[in-house]
């Protein structure tokens, strides 16, 4: 039963919702203090880091977390860019057209490329965004100010392309700009396949692993009023991945702290809102691949080829992309396992479905 400290029926303190900052969060210390200590150091070590993750591991909420943090510090002003717009236009116009920032540049010396009827829209006498944005950034530099840009769920555009292109210039320029991105792994790997953009293969990676399954059930416990027992079989259930936690915390909630009344609105919660996503944007070969996996008995990679019926190499550029993805594991020498919660029964079930079987 779910403790009287908890409301019942109303405040769930968990979260369904994808990227919102949730009530409950299990925060990422490590990954949180390397960006940070990169950030600060001085000179700083790194200038933008890429969370990469599957759908659901928390990219969203590491990023705003770090933003958070952040902006409580007096030297530093941040900026979210959506991948739908203009990155430089937009850019631009938040540094001259907010208030805030407006101010911050009146403060630096006034606007020397403004004042004479310049405007940003596109339209005749305009000026370049990345002019309007270097002279914001040397004017944040006299003042000691850095600018942190975050742009969520990274794609391979051409506001995008043109975005980091610029970056890279300003930042060998020793400009006070830092950028913080997510993205899945195939959307980040097809942007750094671009040939003028070789900073990005500097650029470190924070690939999020699955959250610490004591900690899971700690927060159960704490939050369900369940005992230690069934909170860490809640937790093993969760396979530590992020979404997950959230869902099961919710629907346990809603059953008044019992999580096996809970499991069937669990698993069809997660195969409706991110199994059916990431099953369909894989591959004819990566999903035979997982449908072997499922079914393999012992995970060991012998199995699952005589699975597929085949060898070495058809199986190895396969098993190493869905590694990347994260949607596979192979931390165990010659063996792999899926890494999402109840998502073997989901490939079987698809991939039957899918040939007809």
């Amino acid at each position: 039963m779910i403790k009287d400290s908890v409301l019942s029926g109303k405040n769930n303190p968990y979260t369904l919702s994808f990227g919102k900052q949730p009530f409950q969060n299990i925060p990422r210390l490590v990954e949180i203090n390397e960006v940070k200590e990169a950030f600060l150091n001085e000179p700083p070590t790194h200038q933008a880091f890429m969370i990469t993750g599957v759908r659901g591991s928390g990219k969203t909420v590491l990023m705003t977390e770090i933003r958070n943090s952040l902006n409580e510090l007096n030297d530093w002003e941040v900026i979210e860019l959506s991948t739908s717009q203009d990155l430089l236009l937009t850019l631009s116009q938040n540094l001259y057209e907010d208030k805030h920032f407006a101010n911050l540049l009146k403060q630096g010396g006034g606007l020397s490329v403004l004042g004479f009827g310049i405007q940003l829209n596109g339209a005749q006498d305009s000026v370049s965004p990345v002019i309007l944005i270097r002279e914001a950034l040397e004017k944040f530099k006299k003042q000691g100010k850095k600018l942190l840009v975050c742009i969520d769920e990274i794609i391979s555009n051409k506001y995008v392309k043109e975005f980091a292109s610029i970056f890279q210039i300003l930042i060998r320029d020793d400009l006070p700009i830092f950028l913080l991105m997510t993205g899945l792994f195939q959307n980040i790997s097809n942007l750094m396949d671009e040939k003028n953009l070789t900073f990005l293969y500097r650029t470190p990676q924070l690939k999020l692993r699955p959250l610490n399954l004591k900690t899971i059930a700690d927060n159960y416990s704490s939050m369900l009023g369940v005992s230690e027992d069934n909170a860490l079989k809640m937790a093993s259930l969760t396979k530590g991945y992020s979404f997950a936690f959230q869902v099961l915390g919710y629907y346990t909630y809603r059953h008044k702290g019992n999580y096996n009344d809970a499991l069937p609105e669990y698993r069809q919660y997660l195969e409706d809102y991110v199994y059916e996503k990431i099953w369909s944007e894989l591959s004819g070969n990566d999903r035979k691949l997982l449908y072997a996996v499922a079914a393999s008995e012992t995970g060991r990679a012998k199995e699952i080829k005589d699975i597929l019926g085949i060898g070495n190499n058809k199986y190895t550029p396969y098993r190493d992309r869905l590694i990347k993805k994260m949607i596979i594991a192979g931390d165990e020498y010659g063996h792999l396992k899926i890494t999402l919660p109840l998502m073997e029964d989901f490939i079987t079930r698809s991939y039957l479905m899918d040939n007809g079987i």
